[in-house]
């Protein structure tokens, strides 16, 4: 049976090791094209391109994945930085916008990991908390806590019961974008799920990381959702 095609966006690193080259490169981790795999996908890796393209590359595609990275540039969402935001990745928001912007528009199932599920609430016109304390452990270690779906959403049908993730994020959703609903919290009541409800496209954003904890639930319903546009791969 063919395989749904889903692309997953990368990021460009100016210096990166290959043997005896130090090149730029467009990246992503390992995890997130072995997920897709193992929830039955095939999987292709989208570097930045220019904004006016991403129609014309959606087009190609059954699903889309926006992976995790950097924080959102506050001006995206008409916010002062603060101290503690990172540096703009303006190439990376500019094209990872446009992607989502241009899959809402032709109903292409999306998944937004970590800064993808904050840049699907930036593009639907939501803001960002731009610093809270307690979800980083320490820097590159994964904070594990638990999540609890909201009852009724696409979310918790996939996962009904309170779960364990890995997280890594200082930044979390504040205002939910157009037509966004809130499918699970933190314990404090930070927003670890957003999506469209039912019966608008399929599209959800997790704040955590299920690449690294390799549950397929979420990502085996991206593709199955995928599987309802015309594939391009043969198994």
């Amino acid at each position: 049976m063919p395989r749904p095609l889903i692309g997953i966006t990368t990021y460009v690193e100016e210096s990166t090791r290959f043997g005896v080259w130090d090149l730029p490169a467009s990246l992503v981790p390992t995890g997130y094209h072995e997920l897709v795999r193992a929830a039955g996908g095939a999987a292709v890796l989208l570097p930045p391109d220019e904004p006016g393209s991403a129609a014309e590359v959606l087009s190609r595609l059954d699903g889309l994945v926006v992976a995790g990275g950097p924080d959102v540039d506050p001006v995206r969402y008409g916010a002062e930085r603060h101290p503690r935001t990172g540096a703009p990745a303006t190439q990376r928001d500019e094209w990872e916008l446009a992607l989502i912007r241009a899959a809402l528009a032709a109903g292409t199932p999306l998944l937004g990991i970590c800064r993808g599920m904050q840049a699907l609430n930036v593009a639907l016109g939501g803001t960002l908390i731009q610093h809270i304390d307690g979800h980083v452990e320490a820097p590159g270690v994964m904070s594990w806590h638990p999540v609890r779906p909201v009852a009724g959403t696409r979310y918790a049908a996939l996962v009904p019961e309170e779960a364990q993730v890995p997280t890594y994020h200082h930044q979390a959703v504040d205002r939910l974008g157009r037509g966004l609903v809130a499918s699970a919290h933190a314990v404090d009541g930070t927003v670890e799920a957003i999506e469209l409800p039912e019966p608008a496209p399929w599209v959800l954003g997790v704040q955590w990381h299920p690449e690294r904890d390799k549950d397929t639930r979420v990502m085996s319903a991206l593709v199955e959702a995928a599987s309802l546009t015309p594939a391009t791969v043969t198994a």
